[in-house]
């Protein structure tokens, strides 16, 4: 190559093209519109011929290319046709037949350039090889019945419709001949079309569907051939028979002998479906028969035809499986809405008689319903109060209280008996409770019970009896001093208190000393509420806990609460330095921070500032369950000044880091001439 053409400069370019930039920018002016092309006009018949000559060239260049693209050739056809060159384009339809003769479109653009242009029996040649080239293809007998209809030709549009029948075609064809006839009033012909599409032994074969008979049957009816409609239900009945049984067709002869007030024939029909067909499948039936009793019939007969086949469905079930309570269930709110007091006692005696197998609780949590279902009925709906006891009573007898019990059983009859005015059965009862199977809900309940009938010194003993059972229930023992509070024996309810916190194991004992700090606070004793919280702070180090405390400080409303407050937060510095949590150290000095930014000096405020932590990230190595390498994990971790101070690494890594620093202000100064001569001056 010549020195000339030698690239000398290798380097990259500063502005860097990528291909995507590439097939970008290419796809956007793809998108750019073309100038339109020259309008031509032609002014002679010489520039026509030559402008034919060229079309036609293209046109035939684009077949010869590919032939099988069958809309080259309805182009060129439409092009022809355009010029009013109708034999041209006749022959191109024609050679385009010979590619593809299966091609649908093809044959309707054909058929509908000679319909265009009047050619009626060019266009009926055509359907006519149409329909015996593909006489499955329905279009074309649609149009070829058209046309004919549109040029007033009935007799050859009833003919084509009787060659498509030959074909025996879907059943909306049948239905286009019935209502061409139809529109000729032509009733006996369209009449022996629907014997011919129901009865004809291929069509039967092809259509045995109930609808066919129904639409036949109605258009007898419409036309007010009423014997013959009649008939038509009665040889689809005959024809299905028991074994193919629809509730459709018995619903549609059914509401025609309606229309016709023949009600006792209506219920023959009704009555002969419902005992035929499967009760799952005439849901239906079940509706239109009770709409047609309501509406000209004995509303409890109805009625009752219609539990008792409900009722037997139940009865199906719960011999299928006793124990599905569920069914119990629906059974009796069926029962309950329709039959007598005694019918109902009946079910639920069989519903309670199917005791569960297993001791467990959680086989008997339905089960229950079944007895407070029972219970509630005999209360509300028969006015028994005494069986409504007996109920109650036998299902508390039969419930193995050593095992477990329902304390809401125990409760409703309890209640029950409050509303009987019959208070000592309902103490009786709830005492009963207590001694056999105490629980948490059952105390509750008969404590609230004494509260709201005012008998204080009850509740004083059953909240006894309650701590003695369950003495690590916090909420008991709060509950208990709220209650000596209000009656306003603070003594007492102190003594409560203190009794609480003593309890070796509780379940929630921050509620419960929190409780007694608010009892303290309210009742201003904020030397007491001081000891509490040191109390409290012997136990745990809780930073929420010291928070609380120098808040309570805070809001003693004195003159040295300031002072005091804060010699709570230096008290909990010093006692969380040796925590291994952290956070909490931080969240305390957070806390700190805020209290001397409202109410303390610069000088407090520089100080709690040196207190404050540095944030730093860490990593750590991570061990799987297996014990094999897990990876690293990034972490924060906090390095109080003190740490600082007692841990030489940590002031090595603060020399490293601030040497750093000074090199790498050292270096932007060398890169600094001006900077360096005032240095030289220096």
């Amino acid at each position: 190559f010549p020195l000339a053409l030698q690239v000398k400069n290798k380097a990259p370019a500063e502005v860097q093209i990528t291909a995507e930039q590439l097939l970008r920018e290419a796809k956007e002016r793809e998108l750019e519109l073309l100038p339109p092309p020259p309008q031509q006009k032609i002014t002679d018949v010489e520039e026509l011929n030559d402008y034919k000559l060229r079309k036609r060239k293209t046109f035939e260049d684009n077949i010869r290319k590919n032939r099988t693209v069958i809309s080259n050739w309805i182009k060129y056809a439409q092009w022809e046709e355009s010029l009013k060159e109708i034999q041209r384009a006749r022959s191109i339809y024609e050679r385009a037949l010979d590619v593809d003769y299966r091609n649908v479109t093809l044959w309707l653009k054909y058929a509908e350039m000679e319909m265009k242009n009047r050619q009626v029996n060019h266009a009926r040649n055509i359907w006519d090889r149409a329909i015996t080239t593909l006489p499955r293809v329905n279009q074309f007998w649609y149009k070829y019945t058209y046309m004919e209809e549109m040029l007033g030709n009935v007799a050859g549009s009833r003919q084509v419709f009787e060659r498509w029948m030959e074909w025996q075609p879907e059943e909306q064809a049948w239905h286009s001949y019935i209502n061409f006839e139809l529109r000729y009033k032509e009733v006996d012909r369209a009449r022996s079309i629907y014997e011919r599409y129901i009865l004809f032994a291929a069509l039967v074969l092809v259509h045995p569907d109930v609808k066919n008979w129904i639409k036949y049957a109605r258009f007898e009816e419409k036309h007010s051939y009423f014997a013959h409609a009649r008939k038509v239900y009665e040889r689809a009945v005959e024809f299905f028979g028991e074994e193919h049984m629809d509730e459709h067709l018995y619903v549609a002869f059914a509401k025609f002998e309606e229309n016709q007030k023949e009600f006792e024939r209506v219920r023959v029909i009704y009555k002969y479906a419902l005992d035929r067909i499967p009760k799952q499948d005439a849901q239906n039936l079940f509706k239109n028969y009770t709409i047609f009793e309501k509406k000209f019939g004995d509303r409890r007969g109805i009625e009752d035809i219609i539990v008792s086949k409900r009722r037997f469905q139940y009865e199906e079930e719960v011999k299928a499986n006793p124990h599905n309570y569920d069914a119990w269930f629906d059974y009796l709110r069926l029962v309950e809405s329709d039959a007598d007091a005694e019918t109902v006692r009946e079910v639920y005696e069989r519903a309670i008689a199917n005791v569960p197998p297993i001791q467990e609780k959680r086989h008997w949590k339905r089960y229950i319903y079944l007895w407070i279902n029972y219970a509630l009925y005999e209360e509300l709906e028969a006015k028994a109060s005494e069986r409504t006891r007996q109920v109650y009573q036998a299902c508390l007898e039969l419930l193995p209280h050593k095992k477990f019990t329902f304390a809401k059983m125990w409760l409703l009859y309890a209640q029950f008996e409050i509303r009987q005015k019959n208070l000592p059965l309902a103490r009786r009862a709830l005492g009963t409770s207590i001694g056999k199977c105490p629980k948490n809900k059952l105390f509750k309940g008969y404590i609230e019970l004494e509260l709201q009938l005012r008998e204080f010194d009850r509740c004083r003993k059953l909240y006894e009896k309650f701590l003695e059972f369950a003495p690590e229930n916090c909420t008991s023992w709060i509950k208990f001093a709220e209650l000596e509070t209000i009656l306003g024996d603070i003594d007492r309810a102190r003594a409560i208190y203190e009794l609480a916190i003593g309890q070796p194991r509780l379940d929630m004992p921050e509620v419960l000393w929190k409780s007694y700090i608010d009892f303290e606070i309210e009742q201003e004793e904020y030397e007491r509420t001081r000891n509490l919280y040191r109390r409290l702070l012997q136990r745990t180090q809780h930073v929420k806990v010291w928070i609380s405390f120098a808040q309570f400080e805070l809001s003693a409303g004195r003159e040295e609460r300031l002072p005091r407050c804060r010699q709570i937060y230096e008290e909990a510095n010093k006692a969380m330095r040796s925590c291994e949590e952290k956070e909490e150290r931080v969240m305390l000095l957070e806390s700190w921070r805020s209290f001397e930014d409202e109410f303390g000096t610069d000088a407090t405020k520089e100080r709690i500032d040196k207190l404050m932590p540095e944030k730093i990230k860490k990593r750590r190595k991570l061990q799987a369950e297996d014990g094999s390498d897990a990876g690293w994990e990034e972490y924060y971790d906090y390095i109080f000044p003190e740490d600082t101070a007692n841990q030489p690494n940590l002031k090595l890594l603060a020399m490293a880091k601030l040497w750093k620093k000074q090199q790498q202000e050292s270096e932007a100064a060398a890169g600094d001439p001006d900077k360096d001569i005032d240095e030289s001056q220096t």
